[in-house]
């Protein structure tokens, strides 16, 4: 369990590092190309800049659902892991401490898949947008 939780805060880690650095370059592009198209809009201008808010629209919902989704597993499975342990007659008795202790390690597990989920279709939309926009030209 402990690899796969340092492998998913890991995960977390490069995804927003990635973003931060894919975030600038892409609105550094954009805010450019706004300046250069002045009052009146090119076809391709007006594309972008719709284009600009409906994929913020679509990945910051993707982002929403994934983490909802993620919310209603995690909860499922600490309940079935706390009522598991309640209806298991064989199972070796914990004091609060170690309950605690376990509780602390499944809830910070669940709040990393959360975030891993949520970050996913933000980053995707980001980073490809960078990889794109910077072999466009901005004229």
């Amino acid at each position: 369990m402990p690899a796969r939780r340092a492998r998913k805060s890991s995960s977390v880690a490069m995804r927003s590092a990635e973003l931060a650095i894919a975030v600038p370059q892409v609105v550094a592009h954009r805010m450019m190309r706004m300046a250069l198209a002045g009052p009146v809009l090119s076809e391709r201008d007006r594309r972008e800049f719709q284009n600009m808010v409906t994929e913020k629209q679509a990945a910051f919902t993707q982002a929403w659902f994934a983490m909802a989704a993620e919310s209603f597993r995690a909860n499922q499975a600490m309940a079935l892991s706390i009522f598991g342990s309640l209806l298991n007659p064989f199972s070796p008795v914990k004091g609060p401490a170690q309950v605690a202790t376990q509780m602390a390690v499944d809830m910070q597990a669940a709040a990393m898949g959360v975030l891993s989920q949520g970050l996913k279709p933000v980053h995707g939309k980001a980073t490809a947008n960078a990889k794109r926009l910077a072999k466009t030209r901005l004229r």
